[in-house]
């Protein structure tokens, strides 16, 4: 009498599997990665209940340490006119969006509001909106 069965369980561990686990990891932090933009601003925009429609065609920042942003390179506050100028020149809409954080005093945000005003530059104050 044979009582062997015919299967035979082998004790070997497949890694196939695994490995597309790990492939799958790795391709999604490789593309999750290059969304991360190193160049960004840390801002708290002020919160509220409308949003802004107008599409942004310069964007002037102001971040805690009051230091002058025009899209995205840093400019001293004395060259900040000139600076909103010649980015102004090749755009066919002359507006601006000015973010700042919310800590920053009012006189800043107004300072470049200032600016706008006496260059008829239209400006729309960016907000995070609430809902």
């Amino acid at each position: 009498m044979n009582f062997r069965g015919r299967n035979k369980v082998t004790p070997e561990f497949s890694m196939s599997s695994m490995t597309d686990i790990v492939f799958l990891l790795l391709i999604f932090f490789m593309i999750a990665s290059t969304l991360v933009s190193a160049e960004a601003i840390d801002l708290l925009l002020p919160k509220s209940s409308s949003k802004t429609t107008q599409v942004k065609n310069i964007s002037v920042s102001v971040n805690k340490k009051h230091q002058y942003f025009v899209d995205m390179k840093m400019v001293p506050k004395s060259q900040l006119e000139e600076t909103i100028l010649t980015a102004m020149q090749g755009s066919s809409t002359s507006s601006i969006t000015i973010r700042s954080d919310q800590d920053v005093e009012m006189k800043h945000v107004v300072f470049i509001m200032d600016i706008a005003n006496r260059n008829r530059i239209k400006s729309t104050l960016a907000v995070k909106s609430t809902q």
